[in-house]
């Protein structure tokens, strides 16, 4: 058992360069919710088809998004945390 198993911690998966923390804050319907970014912006964001039957995601679930480039108020989610693991993330100051 590693030192980080012992004191609970886990090895989360992080931002990529091109991707920003967000929490859902409403959920639109047709497989779109609306989130409000690290950066402060508000985005809505598409949830991709590989996700949608297998990962489900609910009001205030902390995920990854990346903003699209040619409009910067939507986005797409590209990971959803479990609870424990954005418990962690507050804890470790990532997100607040």
């Amino acid at each position: 058992m590693s030192e980080n198993e012992r004191d609970g911690r886990k090895d989360l998966r992080m931002p990529d360069e091109d991707e920003v923390f967000a929490i859902v804050t409403n959920m639109l319907g047709a497989n779109r919710v609306k989130v409000r970014c690290a950066d402060g912006t508000e985005r809505t964001a598409r949830i991709p088809g590989r996700m949608q039957k297998r990962i489900w995601i609910r009001e205030d679930d902390v995920v990854l998004v990346e903003p699209w480039d040619w409009q910067d108020e939507k986005a797409d989610i590209t990971w959803r945390y479990e609870k424990a693991d954005a418990d962690q993330l507050r804890r470790e100051g990532h997100i607040e």
